[in-house]
């Protein structure tokens, strides 16, 4: 499978992970000039900024690899934006989860980064 295919296949399972659980999916592949977030959902007060992986062949162990401080810093850039776009939104409670997608199943890290 294409790795643009995967990546699309992995925002709709987190889509629909985060639907399953109650949130509202504001935006899927939000991107501004500095950065891209994968899926933005809301949950009563409470903002998620989602990094979403879809991997065969490696485990959580390797997501500190992937998603090292510049992507990090590239998805804070994107979720500013957002919030500027978005400024009804601006006091709402904000954290930053990575969904790790693999054929075992869902893997969820709450707070996984700061977005300070």
């Amino acid at each position: 499978m294409k790795q643009h295919l995967k990546g699309l296949r992995g925002e709709e399972v987190a889509a629909r992970y985060f639907e399953e659980r109650g949130y509202q999916v504001l935006a899927r592949r939000f991107r501004s000039r500095r950065g891209e977030v994968d899926v933005i959902v809301r949950k009563d007060d409470e903002l998620v900024f989602i990094e979403v992986k879809h991997w065969d062949a490696y485990g959580a162990d390797s997501l500190e690899y992937a998603i090292d401080a510049r992507k990090q810093w590239r998805i804070r850039q994107a979720s500013e934006y957002f919030i500027q776009q978005h400024p009804h939104l601006a006091d709402m409670h904000m954290r930053f989860d990575v969904l790790l997608v693999q054929p075992g199943g869902i893997d969820h890290f709450e707070n996984a980064f700061n977005g300070v």
